[in-house]
C-alpha cells in the first residue's frame, strides 16, 4: 500500500491556502455573522419554556406587564386579551375587547394597548371597568390596499407606535418601510425607518431573500431594535433606524413559529410561538446576563 500523497503544484497549494484562510476569518467575522448562534447576554438553546393552553395556539403578539410579572398576548382570528402569569402560566385571565380579524401584534402604553390588524389597521381600547373599555379604530388609508403587516412596537424616544411592513406595495424586494402612529393625535407618518433586505440576506449568508418581519421590540438596556421573522427563523438586530447590526438562525425545532416578542426592564426576552400543528403553543424566556458571551 502506497502511503506517500500525490504530488501538488506550490500554485494549487498556495490557491488552496488562500481559500481556506477566507473560509477561516469569514466565519470569525463579528458585526452579525450568522454564525454567532446567541446575542450578547443571550443564550438561544436554552430557554425556559412555559407551555399555553390550546386557546392560544396561534398566539400572535405580547407585551410585558411588570406590575404583576405577566404577558399580555393576543391571538390571531380571536378579539380577545389574554393576561399570562408567568410566575404561575397556568392562571390565565382574557377578556373580549372586538370581533373577529386578523389581529397580529399587540403594544401597551400606560394603561392603553394598542393592537395591529394586518391590513394596516390600529385598534386602540382601555378599560373603563371590568365590563366596560372604549374601543377607537385607526386605518392606515395613505398606502392603499393590498398591504401585510404583523409587526407593532412602541418607541419611546420618538413616542410613537411603530409599524412595519411584510409585504407593502410601496415596497420593492430590497427594502421594508415603517410607519409611526401617534397615541396622541391618532396621526400617521412616514418614519425614516427603512430594512435593507439586502443587507440582511448577505449578513444571513443567502444570495437573496425575501424578508418577513412577525414581531419587534426595543430592547431596554441597549436601544436596538429585535425583529422576529417567523418565515425565514431569524432573529435580526437592528438600530433604530432599521439597519441591522447582527443576524442570527434560529432553531427550527425550538422556534416552530415565532410571532410575538417582549423585553422585561431588566433585559429577559420573551418569544413566543404559535403550535403551528405540532404540539401546543409556548412562551420562551431567556434570561438577559450581560457577562454570557455569544458563541462565536
Amino acid at each position: 500500500m502506497n502511503c506517500v500523497p500525490s504530488k501538488i503544484s506550490l500554485r494549487k497549494l498556495v490557491c488552496l491556502l488562500s481559500i481556506m484562510t477566507s473560509l477561516a476569518l469569514g466565519s470569525c467575522k463579528d458585526g452579525g455573522s450568522a454564525k454567532e448562534k446567541s446575542p450578547q447576554g443571550y443564550d438561544l438553546n436554552n430557554p425556559e419554556v412555559i407551555k399555553l393552553p390550546t386557546e392560544l395556539d396561534e398566539i400572535s403578539g405580547l407585551a410585558f406587564y411588570p406590575k404583576d410579572t405577566a404577558v399580555f398576548a393576543i391571538v390571531d382570528e380571536i378579539g380577545y386579551l389574554y393576561k399570562i402569569f408567568l410566575q404561575r402560566p397556568k392562571e390565565i385571565e382574557k377578556w373580549k375587547f372586538a370581533a373577529p380579524a386578523d389581529y397580529e401584534d399587540l403594544a401597551l402604553i400606560d394603561s392603553n394597548f394598542y393592537v395591529l390588524v394586518s391590513k394596516g389597521q390600529i385598534a386602540a381600547f382601555r378599560f373603563i371597568s371590568a365590563d366596560t373599555l372604549a374601543f377607537e379604530k385607526y386605518p392606515l388609508a395613505a398606502i392603499g390596499k393590498g398591504n401585510d403587516f404583523e409587526t407593532l412596537y412602541y418607541d419611546a424616544d420618538l413616542k410613537k407606535l411603530v409599524m412595519i411592513c411584510k409585504d407593502c406595495e410601496v415596497d420593492n424586494k430590497s427594502s421594508l418601510t415603517g410607519f409611526t402612529f401617534n397615541p396622541l393625535d391618532q396621526k400617521y407618518d412616514h418614519t425614516p425607518f427603512t430594512i435593507d433586505v439586502k443587507r440582511i440576506a448577505a449578513m444571513a449568508g443567502e444570495d437573496k431573500m425575501k424578508f418577513k418581519p412577525s414581531a419587534a421590540a426595543i430592547h431596554p438596556l441597549s436601544g436596538d431594535v429585535f425583529i422576529v421573522s417567523s418565515v425565514n427563523k431569524l432573529l435580526v438586530i437592528a438600530d433604530r433606524e432599521g439597519k441591522a447590526r447582527h443576524v442570527y438562525h434560529l432553531d427550527e425545532g425550538m422556534f416552530k413559529q415565532p410571532e410575538g416578542i417582549a423585553f422585561t426592564p431588566n433585559g429577559t426576552m420573551i418569544i413566543s410561538n404559535e403550535a403551528a400543528g405540532n404540539g401546543v403553543a409556548n412562551l420562551l424566556i431567556f434570561p438577559y446576563n450581560k457577562t454570557f458571551i455569544k458563541n462565536q
